[in-house]
Parts: structure tokens; C-alpha cells; sequence
């Protein structure tokens, strides 16, 4: 989760130069269909297209894609009527509905110091991503909804993983979301000049490989061996890595605020990955 959160950090920073070319939509449409080659050149070296043949593992696939589909589908919907600042503060709420599904209503179990440190850097993320000026509309509630759909994705995405690879489930998945990403770029956004698919091609190259390729898949192997909600928590490392790249980059200065967000970012991620050590049990 940690090299995870490197990477992602540049997610924001590469997609804001390729939507300042193309779009939203087809950024992330053109994106997908780059990480597409990815995934089926891997499973074609590493002879991974038998999984497929796993009649067993189509329902978690299926459920798998069409959760994460429609999870980017309501995040871009609801971008049309909202700011990016609002967005990375509401869909940061995965985080409390991952408690909610999986450990007050579920059985899966977090010790009270990984609790601890998943609240306070949850905190720490939401003091760094909060704007200045909050304010609720249709857009919000949009986004909202996906963040209580994403731990739903991320839970079959764990089932899935018990029968397939993350590369074939990766591979399944972008095959899925790729046209419907697609249709709604054609659908909503202005068509693109090939002067601007040039300008943004080495960021769509960048996003497909690095961010949708090698990132995704460090996000599976990871939420297929720790639990879905510390691996919510943990995505509280992007922001000040982001905000960190992001001044060496594009010499954004980050604000006081932003800065002191890192604070229980920190601390709160030292707790969360903390082993646990067991009692001893004297006879």
C-alpha cells in the first residue's frame, strides 16, 4: 500500500495535464484502452487466460466490474456539477462506510490500535483535502453514493481474487468498463482533435501503464491480504504524497493547513501498519 500510494500520487498530477488536452471522460477512457495492451500482454506471457475458463469466479468478476464501472461512472457524473476539491473529500468516506459494512455490521475485525490509527489519519486526510469552501449540491450526493459503492466493489474485487489473478481480473475488468467509459465521453464531452490526443499522449500512456496497470495491481495483492477497511484508511498516504510531488512538479506551495494535515497522517499510518503483537499465554 505503501509503493501503491507513491504511485497513485501522481494520479492527480498526470490527469490534470491530459483533462487540461481531452477531457475528463476520454482521459480516462483513453487510459483504460492503454492499460487494456497491459493487461492482455501479461496474461498472454504468463498464460493467464485459462482463469478464465473458472465458471466459479464469473459471478465475483461480473459483480466486480459492474461495481467499479458504475463506482467512475457516478464520480465523473457528479464532477460535472461539483469542484475536484469536494470530490477527494467525499469519496474519502469510503472509509466510514468500509467500518460500517465490514466491522459494525460484519465480521470482519480491526484491533483498537489500528482503529485508532485508521481514524486519525482519515483526520489527517480530510484537514489536507478539505477546500475552504464547502458546500453541498446534487454532484456532492452523486459522489457519495460511489464512495458507498466502493467497498462493495472492493469486496468482490477480495472474492474474485480468491480465483483469479489480479492481472486476469484487472484485465476482465478494464474489458468491461472500457466501452461504457467510452460511450459516456462520447456522449457528454466534445469531440477531441488529434493535435490534442498528441499533447496528452504520454500522460495517457503514464496513467494506463503506471497508475491503471502496476498501481491496480498492487491494490489487489494488497486488498487481498490485509482488510478492506485499513486498506481504506491507507489511501490517506496519497494526498501528502501528491502534495509533495505536486510542488516539485507543478511548484504548487502547499497551504499551513496542508501541512499540518501530514502530522496525523503520519502518525496515524504508523499506528495502522503496526504489528499487533499476540499475548503470551503462560501454563
Amino acid at each position: 500500500m505503501i509503493v501503491l500510494s507513491i504511485l497513485e500520487s501522481w494520479f492527480p498530477i498526470l490527469s490534470i495535464v491530459a483533462i487540461s488536452h481531452i477531457g475528463a471522460l476520454h482521459t480516462y477512457a483513453f487510459s483504460l484502452f492503454v492499460s487494456l495492451f497491459f493487461f492482455i500482454f501479461l496474461m498472454l506471457k504468463k498464460g493467464l487466460f485459462k482463469e478464465l475458463k473458472n465458471r466459479a469466479a464469473y459471478k465475483d468478476l461480473l459483480l466486480t466490474s459492474f461495481y467499479i464501472t458504475t463506482l467512475f461512472a457516478l464520480v465523473f457524473i457528479g464532477m460535472q456539477f461539483t469542484t475536484a476539491g469536494n470530490m477527494s473529500v467525499i469519496i474519502f468516506t469510503q472509509l466510514f462506510f468500509s467500518y460500517l459494512y465490514f466491522n459494525i455490521f460484519g465480521k470482519e475485525k480491526i484491533d483498537l490500535v489500528h482503529s485508532i490509527g485508521a481514524f486519525i489519519m482519515g483526520l489527517g486526510a480530510i484537514i489536507i483535502l478539505i477546500p475552504d469552501n464547502l458546500t453541498f449540491n446534487k454532484g456532492d450526493f452523486i459522489i457519495l453514493v460511489a464512495a458507498a459503492i466502493a467497498p462493495i466493489a472492493n469486496f468482490y474485487s477480495k472474492r474474485a481474487r480468491g480465483y483469479c489473478s489480479s492481472i486476469t481480473i484487472l484485465g476482465f475488468r478494464t474489458i468491461i468498463a472500457l466501452p461504457v467509459i467510452a460511450f459516456l465521453a462520447w456522449l457528454i464531452e466534445p469531440k477531441i482533435s488529434l493535435e490534442a490526443l498528441e499533447n496528452a499522449f504520454v500522460y495517457l500512456l503514464l496513467i494506463g501503464l503506471v497508475i491503471f496497470g502496476i498501481s491496480k495491481i498492487l491494490w489487489m495483492e494488497a486488498l487481498y491480504r490485509i482488510s478492506i477497511t485499513k486498506i481504506s484508511a491507507m489511501i490517506a498516504f496519497v494526498p501528502p504524497m501528491t502534495l509533495f510531488f505536486a510542488f516539485i512538479y507543478l511548484d504548487e506551495v502547499p497551504g499551513f493547513r496542508q501541512m499540518l494535515g501530514i502530522i496525523p497522517v503520519l502518525i496515524g499510518g504508523y499506528l495502522l501498519i503496526k504489528p499487533i503483537k499476540s499475548k503470551k499465554i503462560s501454563v
